[in-house]
């Protein structure tokens, strides 16, 4: 399912937690609703709503920062594209397939909907790159096949090598990090506090329609909080996506 989709799942959860805690209350009798314990419920709930805020807090800086990695390192990715299509070009005009080769493999990677073309209707941990893992493999052929002439061609030669490997590296470590799992455990954990906690609200809450809206706005503003969580977790799916402007601006650089 997607974010947007769990997200709705947990709204409507935690929303009849709190609608049917307004009609169990009814059922409840004058002295299971007195003051007393009104009192002793709210301290609880109070020490559950500090765990829920402490959890999302956590959860959404892990997301932001999980974002932010994907992020710099498709910018990182962009760089080296560039850096070894110019390490090519120092080379001479031996390497004048493999800068159009390598520029072909980029734009065939961005395809027409973004970057990591095969992988963006898959929520997996993206090993189907078929046609990325075969153009790495060419293009190393192709760099290992180059005879250097001079001392100056062979560190443009070696360099380009390490370059070539870094870039494959920056590839592969942006496919396994989306193999991490979310913190399955803890959202779970998250989702039942939430529901417990709005529960409460319910039972306690004056039966009228602006308490109504209140909870309702209340559910989903925690459960807009989840979705951001969601989202930020699956950079290349989700609603909130890693921008692939560095990738595109490469290849306008490229081949120069």
């Amino acid at each position: 399912m997607s974010a947007l989709d769990i997200s709705l799942i947990v709204f409507a959860c935690v929303f009849a937690s709190a609608l049917l805690g307004m009609l169990f209350s009814r059922k409840l009798g004058l002295r299971n609703l007195d003051s007393d314990s009104k009192d002793v419920v709210r301290l609880g709930m109070g020490l559950v709503s500090t765990t829920v805020a402490v959890a999302l807090g956590l959860l959404i800086s892990s997301a932001k920062n999980f974002y932010d990695t994907q992020s710099t390192e498709v910018t990182q990715l962009a760089a080296n594209y560039i850096l070894l299509d110019r390490v090519l070009g120092y080379y001479g005009p031996e390497t004048t397939e493999v800068r159009s080769g390598l520029r072909d493999g980029l734009i065939n990677l961005l395809g027409d909907d973004g970057y990591l073309q095969g992988f963006k209707k898959s929520d997996k941990s993206y090993v189907d790159i078929k046609s990325g893992a075969s153009l790495g493999e060419d293009i190393v052929a192709k760099i290992q096949g180059l005879s250097p002439k001079d001392d100056n061609q062979r560190s443009v030669k070696a360099q380009a090598q390490s370059l070539v490997f870094q870039l494959g590296q920056t590839r592969w470590l942006i496919v396994e990090q989306n193999a991490v799992p979310i913190p399955r455990l803890l959202l779970f954990m998250l989702i039942g506090w939430l529901i417990v906690l709005f529960l409460s609200f319910g039972i306690f809450a004056p039966h009228n329609f602006t308490v109504i809206a209140g909870m309702c706005m209340a559910a989903l503003a925690v459960c807009g909080a989840i979705l951001l969580i969601l989202a930020m977790y699956r950079p290349q799916v989700g609603l909130i996506r890693v921008s692939d402007a560095p990738l595109r601006a490469a290849v306008q650089q490229m081949g120069r």
